[in-house]
């Protein structure tokens, strides 16, 4: 774990973006990731999109020695998408992976910001629900339900992050080695609440910087209701076993 006023060097860093049916979206995110960090390479995670936005993502690597893309056989879960980048990540080098949506809702000019905040922290969330983040174009039936999601797993978990949904997310490589990826278990929205728990727990520093989330204006969004649910479930799981435990922990020391 870092020390909070120590400043590790970064090292390289990998945004990654997973993609299915993102076509419309895919070349302008990739030309502004590469216009804010241009330092930074590109990963293209695609789970074989109808819509050829894996080919579209063929064209820019083949254009760009920074862009790269990592096929995959078909729609397999965010979780599955984001782990998979990990792992390619780790294997080369990188000192930082970043996640970044292909949608248009997190914003490229803000990588440098987590970057900035990863300096002195061993995580970074881009928030929506910090002093100074806010989001954009969202009904209020959406809002109610991430706060609500987030509240819930703060009371379960006891977890300080308070956007621990969030997708916006900068990982040094030696934080992502020490949570034991190959024991993730959610595939859809409850993956990004699995990661800031399971680091929190091994004593990581997650910090959390504000941004502004967008509502995509291309495409269709992903996000169905079995993917909320299974995220609820989960949460509620990991925080009936957390609660017990620390109940046979105090009885224990009696």
């Amino acid at each position: 774990m870092l020390m909070p006023d120590s400043a590790k060097p970064l090292g390289r860093v990998l945004v990654t973006i997973p993609t299915y049916n993102e076509a419309e979206n895919i070349g302008p995110i990739v030309a502004r990731l590469r216009k804010a960090v241009p330092e930074a390479d590109v990963l293209v995670v695609d789970d074989n999109s109808p819509d050829g936005t894996g080919k579209l993502a063929d064209a820019l690597a083949a254009a760009d020695s920074h862009v790269h893309v990592l096929p995959r056989e078909g729609k397999q879960g965010l979780g599955a998408a984001y782990l998979a980048a990990f792992r390619w990540g780790l294997e080369r080098g990188y000192g930082v992976i970043v996640e970044h949506d292909a949608d248009g809702s997190h914003r490229p000019e803000q990588v440098p910001d987590l970057l900035e905040r990863l300096k002195t922290a061993d995580a970074v969330k881009g928030s929506r629900w910090v002093k100074g983040g806010r989001v954009v174009n969202w009904p209020l039936r959406r809002e109610i339900l991430s706060r609500g999601g987030n509240l819930w797993t703060r009371l379960w978990l006891g977890i300080p992050v308070k956007d621990a949904t969030g997708g916006f997310t900068a990982w040094r490589a030696d934080t992502l080695r020490g949570i034991d990826l190959d024991a993730v278990e959610a595939a859809g929205y409850g993956f990004q609440v699995d990661l800031a728990w399971r680091a929190v727990r091994a004593g990581f520093h997650v910090a959390e910087v504000p941004i502004v989330f967008e509502d995509r204006k291309l495409g269709s969004s992903k996000m169905g209701s079995g993917i909320v649910a299974e995220a609820m479930l989960l949460t509620t799981r990991w925080g009936v076993a957390h609660r017990l435990g620390q109940v046979r922990r105090a009885l224990g020391r009696r």
